[in-house]
């Protein structure tokens, strides 16, 4: 065991007394721990008030870990464990889940800690108010499991999974789903290898009957586990996409698809794009209706707008019958345009160019107009202004050009990107920016016709 570890546990002696704020010079300690967590676990009470002392060394706790100065936190840590014995009721209750927070975060960085004392400190923590059994429990799983411990984070999960304390236990009941719904993602984990496994093997082969056998049992065991979990509301990303996994390698495409459903559609739960994006995949992976599809990332694109599906999504649009799909398709590369973090994206400014054109030559300037009438006084220095036109050029000519054509139809051939641009003189594109030129006196919103 490290210097550090036995520090931690260490009892405390007459002769910390005059010294218990200080610290060992070769590493990290804590001499006053066993003190604190043994009188507190044994109902002892002291009527003291250390609001002044606690407050302030909280504020210093958290001023240092702000800093990352792990050793610094640890030491004011000493005084901040006299609010376990704080005469306020309410500082008291309270206490035990702010030093596991604190406390777990700093042995989580600390340069002098190892598994051991992290161990040591969550296991005692876990005994000093019962309400935060559970908590500590999953976070101490979720900290083995960084660690590669798989084992020990089972076992963890299933220690805590039986955990009762009277009528306590009812009102921890999604805690208790969680827990269980982490020991469904460590059994998937096995299911998943087990699978890697399967498809190396001969079906023919006695091993592949077996490996399948320990498949369907583990898939069996991750069922029960995450069932609960995810019919409550809450987000559940991990669990959902690993149980639609097994079922969907089962065959059973209706249960996958109920899921999907329920997680996207349910009212219960919070929005959330990834749910729409699952049941999307799904689909897809189904050979849905277009319409089916489109429905499905309408919802994403009323959420993110932005999200790389709107280019696909732009796609099934353009594709169908509809003519309000058509102009939904336009404002849908506009919408994705507006952000910063797409004004490289290429493949958007292609699109947009392309379409901008089909959409004049269909008769639709009303469409265009109704979406640059919102834009016209912030698209120009956002995306064509003199600076970004050189920048472009520089890095990207290609996306240039169709900036250019865009800029051109939008602003007319006044605007200062489409007249860098169309300046240029560069052999590969000369006959691309001709044709561009051409297509902005043809189709100009600013001055139509000329």
């Amino acid at each position: 065991m490290s210097d550090f570890s036995e520090e931690l546990i260490r009892p405390k002696t007459e002769d910390d007394q005059e010294e218990s704020c200080l610290f060992s010079g070769t590493g990290m300690s804590f001499p006053w721990l066993q003190k604190h967590i043994g009188t507190v676990a044994t109902g002892g009470k002291k009527e003291k008030d250390f609001a002044q002392t606690t407050n302030a060394c909280l504020s210093f706790i958290q001023e240092a870990l702000l800093k990352h100065q792990w050793q610094q936190a640890a030491e004011f840590m000493h005084s901040y464990f006299q609010i376990l014995e704080d005469s306020d009721s309410h500082k008291r209750q309270a206490a035990p889940e702010i030093i596991w927070k604190l406390g777990s975060e700093i042995l989580f960085y600390h340069p002098k800690s190892n598994v051991e004392t992290f161990n040591t400190f969550a296991d005692r923590m876990k005994n000093i108010g019962v309400l935060n059994y559970l908590k500590i429990s999953l976070q101490h799983a979720l900290y083995l499991l960084h660690h590669g411990m798989l084992e020990d984070a089972n076992r963890n999960l299933s220690h805590a999974e039986t955990w009762r304390y009277g009528e306590k236990s009812s009102s921890q009941e999604v805690l208790i789903n969680l827990i269980q719904a982490y020991k469904g993602l460590l059994q998937y984990y096995t299911w998943s290898k087990k699978k890697m496994e399967l498809s190396t093997l001969d079906e023919d082969d006695y091993a592949y009957n077996t490996a399948s056998q320990n498949m369907l049992n583990h898939s069996w065991k991750t069922s029960v586990n995450l069932c609960a979990l995810i019919q409550t509301p809450g987000v559940w990303d991990p669990f959902v996409k690993s149980y639609v996994e097994m079922l969907e390698f089962y065959g059973d495409q209706d249960g996958a698809r109920e899921v999907l459903t329920n997680y996207a559609y349910d009212e219960k739960f919070p929005s959330n794009p990834n749910a729409h994006i699952y049941l999307y995949n799904f689909l897809k992976r189904e050979k849905a209706p277009r319409e089916k599809l489109i429905s499905v990332l309408k919802i994403l694109y009323q959420i993110v707008p932005s999200h790389k599906l709107m280019l696909e999504f732009h796609r099934l649009l353009r594709k169908s019958e509809k003519e309000d799909h058509h102009k939904l398709g336009l404002e849908v590369l506009f919408g994705v345009l507006d952000f910063a973090g797409c004004t490289k994206n290429i493949t958007a400014w292609k699109y947009l160019a392309k379409y901008l054109r089909q959409t004049l030559m269909g008769n639709h300037l009303a469409w265009v107009q109704e979406e640059w009438n919102s834009r016209k006084n912030w698209w120009p220095g956002f995306h064509f202004s003199s600076f970004w036109a050189k920048g472009d050029w520089k890095e990207d000519k290609a996306l240039a050009c169709e900036k250019a054509l865009v800029a051109g139809i939008l602003l007319g051939k006044g605007c200062r990107y489409f007249r860098f641009i169309s300046k240029q003189d560069d052999e590969v594109l000369r006959k691309k920016i001709k044709q561009i030129k051409k297509s902005v006196k043809k189709h100009s919103i600013v001055n139509p016709g000329l």
